[in-house]
């Protein structure tokens, strides 16, 4: 089994939206069986809350169901557990460097790594935005989401 785990801040909108586009997508590729999928946030202050409400509409809209998920917050056992640790941005990665035990670096990624076309760095946070940014940050997620698992299958399947 390969599994992944995507971290951005808070863990209620950018990387709950990630586990739940990127789930959907192993399911509808067959591969449930073989990678699985979490996420986390380098901070605490929604553990255990449900995802952003905009952002649970927004991914409805798209066909990926949010509402089983809650907030956790990272921790340096995440690099022993999981394959890949994704970050939403420099600064998730940054802050996971930083929890990440000796010799796990390679498992650290930010997720656009995995989708170069769209020609960013990070998804963004659209938590004080409006929904425009929700939409982008899952057509990021969208895009990320298939590399990430094209990755996967060449590295790992």
């Amino acid at each position: 089994m390969v599994k992944v785990v995507f971290v951005c801040l808070g863990n209620i909108c950018r990387s709950p939206t990630a586990e739940g586009v990127f789930r959907a997508l192993v399911k509808s590729e067959g591969l449930d069986g073989e990678v699985s999928c979490d996420s986390a946030g380098t901070g605490a202050w929604h553990v255990g809350q449900a995802p952003d409400k905009r952002m649970t509409v927004t991914a409805r809209k798209r066909g990926v169901d949010l509402s089983d998920l809650r907030a956790r917050q990272a921790v340096s056992a995440d690099f022993e557990r999981f394959d890949y640790v994704i970050a939403m941005d420099q600064e998730n990665k940054a802050n996971l460097s930083k929890i990440c035990p000796p010799g796990m670096e390679n498992k650290l990624f930010r997720f656009l790594e995995f989708a170069p076309q769209t020609g960013r760095r990070e998804v963004p946070d659209p938590y004080y935005g409006g929904p425009a940014g929700f939409d982008l940050v899952v057509d990021l997620i969208e895009e990320a989401s298939k590399g990430l698992l094209a990755d996967i299958r060449e590295k790992h399947l």
